[in-house]
């Protein structure tokens, strides 16, 4: 028997991720769980999704309030100046393989650029890098979705917004406005979430005194994992398998009588349905054909049917990724495009969260709770 096995351990606890631990104090965003309300800065989110541009709700998030009109054309304008991704970093990502996950291909872009330009990104952040950032996350994207459709990439437009914009350089023609106005309410809707996995960990990042590159780069890193940011393209995976409406009733029963989870249902948050579910719904009956449409209402419908009957008080609502997923398809990306456009969105409220943790920072240092042995002594490896 081994001195480990004979030494006295305490029972390991369950983990229980923090949940219910208060990590920071915020003005940028909260949700309201028990209510199925979701406000940034004071404004509900049915206040701003569908009414204010994606820029408009960046200068909300970074400086605190809602743009007047000189302010919002001075952003604009320099969300258009930073479009543009320097050479290297552009040589960087063609050098990638083709076949390379677009959240990998993400994070290295931005971990590219705080090399690339270390005098910019190796500072206390600012307002100025943070737009410099955000603004460069859709070219990043659309350089490597355009390298492995064997395309050179497409310098940003000063013109468009940042929605449009996106569209312009993935897909290289002009965005019609029933792709790119569901785009930007996607982009407003998912910018904050109060103290999310990947929000939390750009702000350890940033506490440690280190770069606004750093503490993107991992938080991006964080929302590639599927329990947080990746839900979405696992939805479209789920609708194109269950195929058409008429197929619905007998996918959900196989699936849960083998105990496999329905993705875009539930949250660790809300107990009650999510609001931005709610707005993307009726994005989605636009944007989507009516065939994919049905197909998404009577899965929905029929889900949530019958996790209540099998799962009485469990709560599970629909969650933000179920109709992202038709929101996003209806655009015209692929499945493995959601996450990082997720991210594409969330550059805005990591940035602003790490900027809000410069202004007055301590170092995040929780504590654990040792459970191994104690009091073991060390022995030759012939006495072992």
């Amino acid at each position: 028997m081994t001195d480990s096995a004979t030494a006295t351990a305490t029972e390991r606890p369950k983990p229980n991720g923090l949940e219910g631990v208060v990590a920071a104090s915020t003005e940028l965003s909260h949700v309201f769980g028990e209510e199925g309300k979701l406000v940034y800065r004071g404004y509900d989110i049915h206040e701003l999704a569908g009414k204010a541009s994606f820029e408009e709700v960046a200068h909300l998030l970074w400086v605190g309030h809602l743009p007047n009109r000189t302010e919002l054309a001075d952003l604009e304008e320099k969300f258009g100046a930073n479009r543009q991704l320097p050479e290297a970093v552009i040589e960087g990502i063609r050098e990638l393989p083709r076949n390379a996950n677009p959240m990998d291909a993400l994070r290295t872009g931005v971990s590219m650029l705080g090399a690339n330009d270390p005098t910019l990104y190796d500072n206390e952040p600012d307002l100025d890098e943070a737009i410099g950032l955000a603004a460069r996350f859709p070219a990043i994207l659309a350089t490597f979705f355009r390298h492995r459709e064997g395309h050179e990439p497409i310098q940003g437009r000063s013109d468009y917004n940042t929605a449009q914009n996106y569209l312009y350089q993935l897909f290289g023609k002009e965005p019609e406005e029933r792709h790119w106005k569901p785009l930007e309410t996607y982009l407003v809707l998912l910018a904050d979430h109060g103290l999310n996995a990947s929000t939390f960990t750009s702000r350890v990042i940033a506490s440690t005194e280190s770069d606004l590159c750093s503490s993107l780069t991992g938080a991006v890193g964080a929302l590639k994992g599927p329990a947080h940011g990746g839900a979405p393209a696992k939805v479209l995976d789920m609708l194109n398998e269950i195929g058409s409406a008429d197929n619905v009733e007998s996918w959900l029963t196989n699936a849960l009588d083998s105990g496999q989870r329905l993705m875009g249902f539930g949250h660790r948050v809300y107990k009650a349905e999510d609001p931005r579910a709610e707005i993307l719904r009726g994005m989605a009956e636009t944007a989507s054909s009516p065939e994919f449409f049905e197909l998404s209402k009577r899965t929905e419908d029929r889900a949530l049917a019958m996790l209540e009957e099998r799962k009485p008080g469990r709560r599970l609502y629909t969650n933000v990724e179920f109709y992202s997923a038709a929101v996003l398809a209806a655009v015209g990306l692929p499945g493995d495009m959601f996450p990082p456009t997720f991210a594409v969105a969330r550059a805005v409220g990591w940035s602003a969260h790490v900027l809000e943790q410069c202004a007055n920072n301590r170092l995040i240092r929780p504590a654990s709770e040792y459970v191994g042995p104690t009091g073991l002594t060390f022995k030759p490896i012939d006495e072992r």
